[in-house]
């Protein structure tokens, strides 16, 4: 457990360094942005504080003004030097105080940024992180089956529509998914996460699902034969070797010599279900916009339009640290993966 030990505090010291760097230069890149930000918001509060001060005279007026926008700009650091307030405003970012959004608002009407990004992510975790594991899993399936019939039909398809698909633009299937199965054939809705008025219980759960089914099976269908592919190549080789050949001729089921010839390439199959999964939490713009699907990207989308800062650093940041996570996480699953790896580089 020491050579563990050692590389785990390792990578996770490495992973935190390189969050911070990453928050560092988001702070860089959005400062100017940001302090104009909270300069506005400086200026509405007190223009609130000022319509509900009444009875002043001109001058306690000014006075009473000058003091408030004193006492908010030492407030927000806005007096402090510039690599001060990059400090702080990393420091907040990395520790996901974002403050309140200055246009976005969640669902509820809440205008804190944690509430807001936190809203949004369970809904892209469902369609997209879905889509990662039944991409992954479908696709190893057919790579798997296509590599064991080398030149047969599946084998070619896994060839072939890889291709076809990719050319394929995401945001054309989408619509025309969306005209023949909501209006040509009423089978799914047209959009949203819920009917108006949303059920609750089980009934809410199944219209979710029932919401989420179109762009799901539109998004599985488009991105299924990629991993199929590359499971196909990875394997192409295994499926013909000795080995294989040896456990045929004893009688062994073809189901348990897919077990054991998958489990040769446990490392690649973990790190394209991870690396799917973790690509999952950027969300898609194109595909939450036609199906009006609420997640991250059609946030961040939103945060873009409207210049709202501290939504735009909530969300790149929380997509850092959980991409950051786990890749971390991947990296030290490695030994148990594969055997032939070893703490330390020693073989």
């Amino acid at each position: 457990m020491a050579p563990f030990a050692g590389l785990a505090s390792r990578r996770v010291a490495h992973g935190v360094a390189m969050y911070l760097l990453m928050c560092l230069a988001y702070s860089v890149v959005f400062n100017g942005v940001a302090d104009g930000a909270l300069r506005a918001r400086i200026d509405d509060e007190v223009a609130l504080a000022l319509r509900q001060s009444t009875n002043l005279g001109p001058s306690d007026y000014a006075n009473l003004r000058a003091a408030i926008t004193e006492a908010k700009t030492r407030q927000y650091r806005l007096d402090e030097p510039l690599p001060s307030r990059i400090f702080w405003r990393t420091l907040d970012v990395a520790t996901f105080h974002f403050g309140r959004s200055q246009s976005v608002v969640s669902a509820t009407g809440d205008r804190e940024v944690l509430a807001i990004v936190l809203q949004a992510l369970p809904n892209t975790l469902a369609l997209f992180g879905t889509e990662a594991l039944l991409v992954m899993f479908l696709g190893g399936l057919v790579g798997i089956r296509a590599a064991s019939k080398r030149n047969g039909p599946l084998d070619r398809a896994a060839s072939v529509l890889p291709m076809v698909f990719n050319g394929l633009p995401t945001w054309w299937v989408g619509m025309i998914a969306l005209m023949l199965f909501s209006y040509v054939l009423p089978i799914f809705p047209s959009g949203g996460v819920h009917a108006n008025p949303a059920p609750r219980g089980w009934a809410g759960a199944i219209d979710y699902l029932h919401h989420m089914a179109l762009p799901l099976l539109t998004l599985v269908s488009l991105n299924l034969w990629n991993p199929a592919w590359l499971v196909r190549n990875l394997i192409g080789d295994i499926w013909h070797s000795d080995f294989v050949r040896f456990a045929r001729a004893k009688g062994l089921p073809e189901s348990r010599l897919a077990f054991h010839v998958a489990a040769a390439i446990r490392p690649a199959l973990a790190t394209m279900i991870l690396l799917g999964l973790l690509q999952s939490l950027s969300g898609n713009i194109l595909v939450e916009g036609i199906f009006g699907w609420p997640g991250l990207g059609g946030l961040y989308f939103a945060a873009v339009q409207q210049s709202d800062v501290p939504v735009l650093m909530g969300v790149l940041s929380l997509q850092t640290a959980l991409n950051l996570a786990g890749l971390v996480a991947l990296d030290l699953a490695y030994d148990w993966l594969d055997p032939r790896i070893r703490f330390g580089g020693s073989a």
